[in-house]
């Protein structure tokens, strides 16, 4: 991912007024490690439910607000993330939605899905499998999770886009 600054996330954001905006929390950007991730993901400290995701979508940074479900899913249970398609304890997954962009946001129209609770897929997927003769090469398994990533998040964004 090129590296992002305070202002390319704050204007690339979809479904917030400008007022949200100007008062979103930004994580320290002067230690994100751009080069091991496909999007910057980040929780509020000041609002636990509220999330925000921004990655570069070709040449244009596209950001949005999410909102985590207020019910966990039960303890003792499995789930996936849609994001990276990491299986993981279910606390660990929690249902996000986001408001469509646009006049259907403001209508009240959402799309959401379940993504890693603490928005680190990018982290996740680069935990590499033991190398092993009967497995392929670890650098080939990172590369192909991150291409899915990249997939599924233009997936969920384009229903956040659209109209």
């Amino acid at each position: 991912m090129k590296p992002m600054t305070a202002s390319d996330i704050r204007g690339s954001i979809v479904n917030a007024t400008g007022g949200e905006v100007a008062r979103m929390p930004l994580p320290g950007l002067h230690e994100v490690v751009w080069s091991d991730r496909e999007y910057l993901g980040w929780r509020d400290p000041s609002a636990p439910q509220r999330g925000y995701l921004v990655f570069w979508r070709g040449d244009e940074p596209v950001g949005m607000v999410l909102r985590a479900a207020e019910t966990r899913m039960s303890p003792g249970r499995s789930a996936m993330c849609s994001l990276c398609r990491t299986p993981q304890p279910a606390d660990q997954v929690t249902l996000f939605s986001a408001a469509r962009a646009g006049q259907a946001g403001r209508e009240g129209n959402s799309v959401g899905t379940y993504i890693c609770s603490d928005l680190a897929c990018s982290l996740i997927i680069r935990i590499a499998p033991p190398k092993s003769d009967m497995q392929p090469d670890p650098e080939e398994v990172i590369a192909s999770r991150a291409a899915g990533l990249a997939t599924r998040l233009e997936g969920f964004t384009s229903k956040v886009l659209a109209a």
